[in-house]
């Protein structure tokens, strides 16, 4: 990684895509209303920063270091955060889109997603422990050899989640949710 180092700064509206991204180390940085569509971030690192009303459809971020992110109300589209650094790999997400984003094999331990989009999201081989997903559009998210043990799914809806070829240990669903349970055996629950 660049020996750059940002830090306390805030971006406000600035179109990444045109204007390019310093590669550099930032920590406790926020960036509001910016555009990253199609830019390359690999090889950056976030410590502690936030990133509030942003787009990063499309975005490489391979070894890209996330320390304990915050994203909000952020457009994620197809990210493919399974080409991330691991090392103290930690993020949130609050209203975002996720949709066709991948998170295989990766440690995913206390990570929060509330009232988010995650349709058609891998998280093949993830480990999820003690997750929350709150409120969340799930439809098409994959879930195979997942570990998902303490994890909250009570008010999320559309998901399929096989409990014979995933670890459930303790996970919860509501009564609503029971059906995305038993998908495989094309049973109807009224």
């Amino acid at each position: 990684m660049s020996n750059i180092f940002i830090d306390d700064k805030d971006y406000k509206g600035i179109d990444f895509s045109l204007d390019g991204f310093t590669k550099g180390n930032y920590e406790n940085c926020g960036f509001i209303n910016c555009n990253f569509s199609g830019t390359d971030l690999s090889d950056l690192s976030f410590d502690e920063c936030k990133f509030e009303n942003c787009n990063f459809s499309n975005v490489k971020i391979s070894n890209t270091a996330f320390k304990n992110v915050k994203f909000k109300n952020c457009k994620l589209l197809g990210l493919n955060f399974d080409e991330c650094n691991r090392f103290l790999l930690s993020f949130s997400f609050v209203s975002c889109q996720l949709n066709l984003s991948s998170f295989y094999k990766l440690p995913l331990k206390k990570t929060s997603f509330i009232n988010c989009n995650i349709q058609e999201v891998d998280f093949t081989e993830s480990d999820l422990t003690g997750s929350t997903f709150d409120n969340c559009e799930m439809a098409g998210a994959i879930f195979e050899n997942t570990i998902l043990i303490k994890v909250d799914f009570r008010t999320s809806f559309n998901f399929s989640i096989d409990p014979e070829i995933n670890k459930l240990q303790k996970a919860k669903f509501s009564t609503n949710g029971i059906a995305g349970l038993l998908g495989k055996y094309d049973i109807l629950i009224e």
